[in-house]
């Protein structure tokens, strides 16, 4: 049964509540808040919400913001709930306050990590995305900020996210035997400046040159990001020799996956912005 408009406002406007307590940094309960929501559904089960959320977080990946971390976005969603998420963000003055605070905030390399725990297998690329309903591209008027544009901006956590490849990658290469390779690892993007398309200068266990473009942010796995013109040029020239890391929730306990070789094999990437996702 398709899910009433009460029902999108009213499970939309618990999404926003729960979303704004995480980037303030504030607790909350996610089964709280689902008993307290199911009073005003038409007997959704549990599942049934919980999915929904999933839809959530992928319209707010729509819209430009971050979205509550344990609810993997699905973009497989109806074009009302899209509709209405982007009517309810336009006059969330707190939910404003709180992502901008959260994607400007300045960051610090972890000086302690355990680098066994923290590659995982990255996202698979989905070709297929579609809208229950047909998607008006226009259906989305535009939102105040693009707080992911606004995280990509923030250079200290750029910074602080290269610093930490450069750390992984010298346990790499340790863990490998190449002690030598390890202490030759550096973050180009500060000693030789940006524009070279990649950030860090590592090497494989042979001596062949590796070159690292970071991506952090602070927020999830699926988490979209932005590349150059030329990092793309790099990866697509260079593609036995471009990685690229993403490092995601960097400031919680930072996980990174590793693509390598040309990043449009990879990502779907909005031809005007080269704004990089998987779905």
């Amino acid at each position: 049964m398709d899910w009433s408009r009460e029902e999108v406002e009213a499970i939309v406007a618990d999404y926003l509540k729960m979303l704004t307590l995480e980037l303030a940094g504030q607790n909350y309960n996610k089964t709280e808040h689902r008993r307290s929501l199911q009073t005003k559904l038409n007997s959704r089960s549990d599942g049934s919400i919980e999915f929904k959320h999933c839809n959530i977080s992928a319209a707010m990946i729509d819209l430009g913001f971050p979205y509550i971390r344990g609810y993997q976005p699905r973009f497989n969603y109806q074009a009302l709930l899209g509709v209405i998420a982007q009517e309810q963000v336009s006059g969330a003055a707190s939910l404003d306050h709180a992502a901008l605070a959260a994607v400007q905030q300045p960051a610090i390399t972890p000086t302690q990590a355990d680098f066994k725990k923290v590659k995982t297998e990255a996202p698979t690329r989905n070709d297929q995305r579609k809208l229950s309903e047909p998607r008006n591209p226009l259906a989305f008027k535009p939102v105040k900020r693009d707080y992911l544009e606004r995280e990509a901006q923030n250079r200290s956590l750029g910074l602080a996210g290269e610093e930490f490849i450069v750390l992984f990658e010298h346990w790499r290469l340790v863990e490998l035997g190449q002690h030598g390779l390890a202490d030759k690892v550096e973050n180009v993007a500060q000693t030789k400046g940006d524009g070279l398309g990649y950030d860090v200068l590592s090497f494989e266990s042979d001596g062949k040159e590796r070159l690292i473009e970071v991506k952090t942010t602070t927020f999830g796995r699926d988490t979209p990001f932005f590349v150059s013109g030329s990092e793309l040029a790099l990866s697509q020239g260079a593609q036995d020799q471009f990685h690229l890391y993403r490092l995601f929730e960097f400031r919680k306990a930072p996980r990174l996956f590793d693509l390598h070789g040309s990043l449009n094999q990879h990502y779907i990437l909005d031809p005007v912005t080269y704004r990089a996702s998987f779905s």
